[in-house]
């Protein structure tokens, strides 16, 4: 397997400790330990918002990042970050959240969802329906454009992003023009061969991947029950569901549950676009940016989120 991996990525993830779930709060702590301090282009405001939760008493944390100049109302992305449903911050994307912001030309709000297995599914769901509502119950006052709002993230937040368009669609609520899940964690059965195949220090593999999902359905995962606003991949209708953009990697665990969900959309009439990227293991062009293959998929994946955000633009100034 270590023969397959693109060379460029390879010496980065020798050097990268595996990920324990198993003792869950040292590593949440170990990340924030290595976490960059947040850097803030000048022609970009960041701004940190609490906003009604899906619950009375339960406030939400929200990021919006958005140009200090614009011109008329734009399109807005709700970013939704990574981590197996268990690990990961809003900040933990501040770069690439403005790169949408200065190369898409969008408003982008990114959602501080509780985590789990404090708090199990639906829960980090419906905080992110919370934040997609009231982006558009607002988007008079941010300055957006309602009939191009988007939803997009990676991993667990691609995973995140498929049901939320699933439940969008299903609750007539808001009408959504994109929504982008890379390398999408969508399968709770995690029974697929790419899940099978991937066992060793891949980033996430077959281990840890069983370990997120019970976390995440309270070790109700790979039952007849699952519902597919928790794992995406027991959907059964996929049609009616908004223009899609997704990709992964050739060595990700999640090759084959991406691969069957872009067929289907497919088959329901879906527009979609997609890349599939050799060489690579999971999250690939986040952990290992400069390499030539994460600068490819980045701008191919921000640049497919500034077309079908912004194609219809002439129709709405």
């Amino acid at each position: 397997m270590e023969n397959r991996i693109d060379p460029e990525l390879r010496e980065t993830l020798s050097l990268m400790p595996p990920l324990d779930l198993d003792n869950l709060e040292a590593t949440r702590e170990g990340l924030v330990a290595i976490a960059q301090p947040p850097q803030i282009a000048d022609n970009i405001s960041v701004e940190n918002k609490m906003i009604q939760g899906p619950d009375d008493n339960d406030p939400l944390r929200i990021r919006i990042y958005k140009p200090k100049e614009k011109v008329g109302d734009l399109p807005a992305l709700l970013w939704i970050h990574g981590g197996g449903y268990v690990l990961g911050a809003p900040e933990g994307d501040d770069l690439l959240c403005q790169r949408f912001v200065n190369e898409a030309n969008c408003i982008v709000v990114s959602v501080d969802y509780r985590l789990a297995p404090e708090y199990p599914y639906p829960t980090p769901l419906e905080d992110c329906y919370a934040a997609l509502k009231w982006v558009a119950d607002n988007a008079k006052d941010l300055g957006i454009d309602n009939t191009r709002i988007g939803v997009a993230g990676a991993s667990a937040g691609g995973g995140l992003t498929a049901a939320l368009a699933l439940l969008a669609r299903d609750r007539n609520y808001p009408n959504l023009s994109f929504q982008m899940p890379l390398y999408p964690m969508i399968d709770d059965r995690n029974n697929t061969p790419s899940a099978l195949e991937i066992t060793g220090h891949m980033v996430w593999n077959h281990d840890l991947n069983q370990k997120g999902w019970e976390m995440y359905l309270n070790g109700d995962n790979g039952g007849d029950d699952v519902s597919q606003y928790a794992a995406a991949a027991r959907a059964e209708d996929l049609s009616g569901l908004p223009f899609t953009y997704t990709c992964v990697g050739q060595l990700d665990p999640f090759r084959d549950e991406t691969l069957q969900y872009v067929t289907r959309l497919c088959q329901a009439g879906v527009d979609v676009e997609f890349h599939l990227y050799p060489g690579c293991y999971h999250a690939f062009e986040s952990f290992v940016p400069t390499a030539t293959i994460s600068q490819r998929a980045a701008t191919e994946y921000v640049e497919a989120a500034k077309y079908v955000l912004n194609r219809n633009v002439s129709v709405h100034l």
